[in-house]
C-alpha cells in the first residue's frame, strides 16, 4: 500500500514504491512450542567460542570499536586465504549490498539480478534511485545467457546469489566466469555468497575476484556461524571497489561485540564442522522424504530445501497445516514462487516433525 504523501516534505522519487522486506515469521499466537524454520538460521546457534566472546565483550561496552575492523579482516584473510586489505565489513551482507548500490547505481542506471534472486537487490537498487531488472531463470536456476541478454549500457551492477536463496540452486564457476567476462565494461558483478560455506569445495567466488577487476564477493556470519542476531557481514573485491565502499561506510558501523564475536566464531572449527555435517545429512534426508511423497525439490546447496506443490493453494494449505503443528516455514510468493515453501534445515527432531506433518497433509489431499 502506498503511503500518503506529506504536502511539502517528500522522499526521493521511487522510495515510496519500495515494498517493505518481510523477514521470516518467528511466533505463533498461543503456542510456546514453536520451531522456526523460516529464516535459514543455524539450528545449533552460535558455537561455544562465540558465546564466550559475547560474554567477555560486555565488559567494554563503554569503549568505541575500531574504525578499520583490522583484527576481524585479518582473521577473515587468514581463514579464507584472502588479502585482508581488500575486505570490508558491514552490518550483515545487506549493508555491503546497499553500499554497492549507493556507490555505483543511481537514476538512469539499471541493477540486474536473476528472477528469483534475494529481495534486497531490488530494494537497494530502488533506494539508490536505480531501476531493478530481473532476468528469467531456467528451472529456478540463474541463466547466464538471459543475464547477458538483459545487460546493456545502463547496467551498473549485476547480482547473483550462488547458491541462490530461496531456490538453493547454483551454477558452476565456469558459467560465473563467462558472465563476468561478457558484461559491459561499466558493469560490476556481485557474487552473493551468503550460503557459500554449505556448498562443498566452493570458495564463494573468491578466486574469480582475484582474477578479475569487475567482480565482488559478499559473505555473512548469519548462516553457518549462527550469528544472525548480531548482523555481521563482509565483502571482498578489487582495491578500487573497496576504496570506494569505505568512503560510504560509517566509521563505527560495527560494534566491538560484533567484531569480537565474529572473529571468535571463525576459529571454532568443531562447531563449523558439526553444523556442516548435520546440515548435509538432514538436507539429504528431508529432500528424500519430500520426494517420496510426491513433492519436487531442486538439489539444494544451502541450508534449506524448496518444496514445490501442485499450486499456490496447496502450498498455502500445507503452510497452514505446519503452523497448526507449531512449525514455521517460509512462503515465497514474494520471490515469484507462490507454489513453493522454503524449509530451513533444522536439527533432526525438527526435520522429522516437518516430514511427518507434510506427509500427513499430502496423504489427505484429493
Amino acid at each position: 500500500m502506498r503511503q500518503q504523501m506529506h504536502a511539502h516534505i517528500r522522499p526521493q522519487p521511487g522510495i515510496l514504491d519500495i515494498a517493505l522486506y518481510q523477514g521470516g515469521t518467528s511466533k505463533i499466537a498461543g503456542r510456546d512450542d514453536v520451531v522456526k524454520l523460516s529464516s535459514n538460521e543455524n539450528p545449533f546457534g552460535p558455537g561455544d567460542m562465540a558465546r564466550q566472546a559475547y560474554a567477555r565483550a560486555g565488559h567494554d561496552l563503554h569503549r568505541y570499536p575500531s574504525t578499520d575492523h583490522a583484527s576481524l579482516r585479518a582473521a577473515l584473510g587468514a581463514h579464507f586465504g584472502l588479502d585482508a586489505g581488500r575486505i570490508i565489513c558491514g552490518a550483515g551482507s545487506d549493508e555491503i549490498i546497499s553500499f554497492l548500490c549507493q556507490a555505483y547505481a543511481g537514476p538512469g542506471d539499471e541493477v540486474l539480478y536473476s528472477q528469483h534472486g534475494f529481495l534486497m537487490y531490488r530494494i537497494s537498487a530502488m533506494a539508490a534511485g536505480a531501476t531493478p531488472v530481473a532476468a528469467p531463470e531456467q528451472e529456478r536456476t540463474a541463466d547466464v545467457d538471459a543475464l547477458l541478454a538483459a545487460a546493456n549500457k545502463r547496467t551498473k551492477l549485476v547480482f547473483i546469489a550462488n547458491p541462490n536463496n530461496p531456490t538453493g540452486t547454483m551454477i558452476p564457476m565456469e558459467e560465473v566466469a563467462r558472465l563476468a567476462d561478457g558484461l559491459p565494461a561499466q558493469a560490476l558483478l556481485v557474487l552473493d555468497g551468503a550460503y557459500a560455506e554449505y556448498a562443498a569445495g566452493y570458495d564463494g567466488g573468491a578466486a574469480l575476484v582475484d582474477q578479475r577487476d569487475n567482480v565482488v564477493m559478499t559473505r555473512t556470519f548469519s548462516k553457518l556461524f549462527g550469528l544472525g542476531g548480531l548482523r555481521v557481514g563482509w565483502g571482498y573485491g578489487p582495491q578500487h571497489v573497496i576504496d570506494v565502499l569505505n568512503r560510504l561506510r560509517g566509521p563505527f558501523n560495527l560494534s566491538s561485540m560484533q567484531l569480537d564475536v565474529a572473529e571468535a566464531a571463525l576459529g571454532d572449527a568443531a562447531h563449523i564442522n558439526r553444523s556442516l555435517t548435520e546440515n548435509a545429512r538432514m538436507r539429504t534426508w528431508l529432500a528424500a522424504k519430500l520426494n517420496a511423497i510426491g513433492l519436487a525439490t531442486d538439489a539444494s546447496y544451502g541450508n534449506f530445501v524448496l518444496a514445490r506443490f501442485r499450486d499456490a493453494a496447496q502450498a498455502d494449505a500445507c503452510n497452514s497445516a505446519l503452523l497448526a503443528d507449531g512449525l514455521i516455514v517460509r512462503q515465497v510468493g514474494s520471490y515469484g514462487l507462490p507454489e513453493a515453501l522454503r524449509i530451513t534445515i533444522g536439527d533432526e527432531s525438527a526435520c522429522r516433525r516437518v516430514a511427518h506433518v507434510i506427509a500427513a497433509f499430502m496423504e489427505a489431499q484429493p
